[in-house]
């Protein structure tokens, strides 16, 4: 168990690090993702870019 919470903390540094880089190409800005500002935070709500990468994983590790 301790193994699968450290895949997941590092799968999730990853996420974290590559969110700018994906920005730049578009996801995060489809139709379906909200952004809004309350109390001067900025929060992203991604509904759209998740489906879409959890579509392509399953994708990539349904041919591997």
């Amino acid at each position: 168990m301790f193994r699968w919470l450290l895949v997941i903390f590092f799968i999730l540094l990853l996420v974290n690090a590559v969110t700018p880089w994906f920005k730049k190409i578009g996801f995060g800005r489809l139709p379906g993702d909200l952004n809004f500002t309350l109390f001067g935070r900025e929060f992203n709500l991604p509904f759209t870019t998740t489906i879409l990468l959890s579509l392509v994983a399953a994708g990539i590790a349904r041919f591997i």
